[in-house]
């Protein structure tokens, strides 16, 4: 998943993309209105966290801009002002919710997860292929009976490959998705983290799933895997 956070204030910007990040999120960051206005027309995020004092645009600005060019992603506004006439302005403005400062992480996290699953394309609490299932709500995962501790990147990958079971990612999608734009293209990353996804969903159980394809990229097979040693 990846989020767009514009927020002015260095603390604040650096303590949501370290806290996003340490949840499995890509993160990008903008530091006024005009380049979180660019950045959000320009790339495809799953949410966007959107401050309302900003230099360049408001918040306000930045979110009607955008729906108006028909982008539906969800936002989710930050102030430190708690007056009702601001809450009204920033969701009449076309903001999905808003959390006031000081917050705690845990609920903007919650809001976020909220916010992803319900639009603008629904998204099932449950993703399953076989025996193997993801709680999104609870970013818990299962084999059978089985559940399965995975890293922050470890439930990004198997989010994404769980969501489209069958089709091949590539590295390049894997990347986009589930890490920020600071990581190399040509680094192994993605095939490190998908090693250790492998020995946690597949290989204690005997299991091949989750498959290479070679000059391409990965996929998650639709059938839920094939006993280890049997023909392909």
């Amino acid at each position: 998943m990846r989020v767009l956070i514009v927020e002015d204030e260095p603390k604040m910007a650096d303590l949501l993309r370290r806290g996003l990040a340490e949840e499995g999120y890509a993160v990008d960051i903008a530091v006024d209105g005009p380049d979180g206005y660019g950045a959000a027309v320009s790339r495809a995020y799953d949410a966007i966290v959107l401050d309302v004092m900003l230099p360049g645009y408001s918040g306000f600005d930045v979110c009607r801009r955008l729906r108006g060019e028909g982008v539906r992603v969800p936002v989710l506004m930050l102030t430190a002002r708690g007056a009702v006439r601001d809450r009204v302005s920033g969701l009449d403005g076309g903001a999905d919710d808003y959390l006031t400062k000081p917050f705690h992480l845990d609920e903007l996290f919650a809001r976020l997860r909220a916010l992803i699953r319900r639009g603008p394309a629904p998204r099932p609490t449950v993703l399953a292929v076989g025996d193997l299932r993801l709680d999104t709500t609870e970013r818990r995962c299962w084999r059978g009976d089985d559940e399965i501790v995975l890293t922050a990147k470890e439930y990004a990958l198997l989010e994404m490959f769980l969501a489209q079971p069958g089709a091949v990612l590539t590295r390049e999608v894997l990347t986009e998705h589930c890490w920020d734009f600071a990581y190399e293209s040509k680094s192994n990353v993605v095939d490190v983290h998908v090693r250790g996804l492998r020995d946690k969903i597949d290989r204690p159980f005997g299991v091949v799933s989750l498959e290479t394809v070679r000059g391409a990229g990965y996929r998650l097979r639709r059938d839920g895997g094939r006993m280890e040693g049997s023909a392909p």
